[in-house]
């Protein structure tokens, strides 16, 4: 701060020490122009006058022609946001199997699909995973065009599914929608409107839920109704944050595992299955030592501090996401270093939203996530772990390890044993889908690489890693805001949501995947076959986390930890 200011006394722009200075100015001055261009669209339309479209609509190359522009008026409107890039949105109701009523967002492309009526996107009851069909829909009848493959995008904690789309073309919603997928967008139960088929907002049981219940009620809901709308077999699934943690949760063998036999490919971006060290904090120390009692008594048994939503709808749009960024910042030390500050305040017009005091101290209450440091392990069970594998890279890397020569069939006996205490331990069987990871290497909130460590140590012998990797610079919300958040993410999410798609003849290819091919169901390193502009790419800053090993350790934790329900 001191630093910043002394710049500004010598006359200086502080901004340019941000990394994406350059491209941040050359996008607000785009935003300024098309503000232009729309004004003047808007002023010939009243005045009933013709107009050149081609005039009018200069910068829109994409062959999306926005139907919404003009000055951000910054509000909390998802499809507002869309019709600005061209897209649009419908919504649908959906209902879980304990009665919540959640809000499924479609992002679509209104120059080849006619939204729903009204009261098809109503709730159908309960929502189960469909029987599998045993092929794609087929064409469409009138267009003859192949179906695009769907894809469902589940949100962080606090957030809505609109945090996908706050950074126009770069919103990872939009551009998998313009790159040729089928985007749903899923939100949690309560949300900004919470819905119930019968417990009203006063009553306590409408708030007696956590992450159990997002991970195995709401997740198979919004996935059901997503397979049922498109007549998919499977459906590829992208989530952030605590939409990482449900789904860890959800597909665990012990909970909802044949969910993942309808999942292509779970692609994880920040996942958060372990702490980081940001849970010390004082505050946060504070919401582990008090009892689970006091917790109820400091933040209540209904919506979790519900005056942050109330300031949400008093506070102007400017103003709330100012203070909005602040909080957040403060709490979880974030910056906007890495986003484009000009687009800073819409980012938070989709945060927070209520969720259940109950999902909070899931969180950071005693015996809790917070002290476990675990969504599904004890901290004992995890440290361990963690203990095995220290002796066992110590053995391995000993100058002086010479073992004897084992007796005949002793080694292949080690190795079945070995596996077999894995197997009996793993957190999923064999119907957990394809993983790929996207760590923010800079995130103090969760640890992304311990989750790495796990897999590459032969802990899930079921968990097939597709695709992974560390982006170094990155900070918790970075992959999902950050300025080349395309380049670092987009892409790769599109590639390996198309190499892993199966019955691929059946479905439409997405732009840039012409030369992705087939994932073998092994190896990694299916991400970068696309055609892209040439020096266009990973960028830096990234690591393919090469310093995790690939321990052979005997793990004692049985599956479930404190995690019970």
């Amino acid at each position: 701060m001191f630093r910043h200011i002394w710049i500004r006394l010598k006359f200086q722009n502080p901004d340019k020490r941000r990394p994406f200075y350059e491209e941040e100015t050359r996008r607000s001055i785009i935003r300024k122009e098309e503000e232009q261009q729309w004004r003047k669209k808007k002023a010939r339309r009243q005045s009933e006058t013709v107009y050149d479209d081609h005039e009018a609509d200069a910068g829109q190359n994409d062959g999306f022609t926005p139907t919404e522009g003009g000055p951000d008026p910054l509000i909390c409107d998802v499809a507002y946001y869309a019709r600005r890039v061209g897209l649009d949105m419908e919504e649908f109701k959906v209902q879980t199997e304990d009665g919540f009523l959640i809000d499924l967002w479609h992002i679509y492309d209104p120059a080849e699909y006619t939204p729903l009526p009204p009261g098809d996107r109503t709730p159908l009851g309960p929502s189960t995973i469909p029987t599998s069909p045993s092929s794609p829909p087929g064409p469409d009848p009138e267009t003859k065009k192949k179906p695009k493959y769907p894809v469902l995008m589940i949100h962080g904690l606090l957030q809505s599914a609109g945090a996908y789309c706050t950074n126009d073309d770069a919103s990872l919603a939009f551009y998998l929608c313009k790159s040729g997928y089928d985007v749903w967008l899923g939100n949690n139960r309560a949300g900004f409107n919470p819905q119930h088929t019968l417990l009203s907002y006063s009553d306590p049981r409408m708030w007696a839920w956590n992450i159990r219940q997002m991970g195995v009620l709401d997740l198979p809901a919004l996935a059901a109704r997503v397979l049922t709308a498109t007549g998919a077999p499977k459906l590829g699934l992208v989530a952030h944050s605590q939409g990482t943690t449900q789904t860890l949760v959800a597909l665990a063998k012990e909970q909802r595992p044949d969910l993942g036999e309808r999942i292509s490919v779970f692609c994880a971006l920040a996942p958060a299955a372990y702490a980081g060290p940001l849970i010390g904090k004082m505050y946060f120390k504070f919401m582990r030592l008090i009892s689970p009692a006091a917790f109820r008594v400091f933040f209540g048994i209904h919506a979790f501090i519900p005056l942050m939503m109330t300031m949400h709808s008093l506070l102007p749009g400017g103003l709330y996401g100012a203070l909005g960024y602040r909080v957040f910042s403060f709490l979880f030390g974030w910056t906007d270093d890495r986003w484009d500050r000009g687009l800073r305040d819409r980012m938070f017009q989709f945060s927070p939203v209520y969720v259940s005091a109950e999902s909070m101290r899931w969180w950071l209450g005693r015996e809790c996530f917070a002290k476990q440091k675990c969504i599904l392990q004890t901290k004992e069970e995890w440290r361990e772990e963690d203990n095995q594998d220290k002796v066992e890279e110590e053995k391995r890397s000993s100058p002086d390890a010479s073992p004897a020569e084992p007796e005949s069939g002793a080694g292949e006996i080690d190795k079945s044993e070995s596996h077999n205490h894995k197997a009996s331990t793993a957190w999923y069987d064999h119907r957990v889908p394809p993983f790929a990871l996207w760590v923010a290497g800079a995130d103090l909130l969760v640890d992304g690489k311990r989750l790495l460590r796990r897999f590459a140590s032969g802990r899930e012998p079921h968990v097939r890693v597709v695709h992974q990797k560390v982006i170094d610079e990155y900070e918790h919300l970075d992959v999902i805001w950050a300025v080349d958040v395309v380049e670092q993410v987009g892409r790769e999410v599109k590639e390996v949501l198309w190499a892993t798609c199966e019955g691929r003849e059946g479905w439409r290819i997405p732009v840039g995947c012409e030369e992705v091919g087939v994932w073998d169901g092994k190896s990694e390193g299916v991400v970068g076959g696309g055609k892209e502009k040439e020096g266009e790419g990973n960028g830096s800053g990234e690591s393919e986390v090469e310093e995790v090993g690939r321990a052979r350790v005997r793990p004692r934790s049985r599956f479930g930890g404190w995690f019970r329900g």
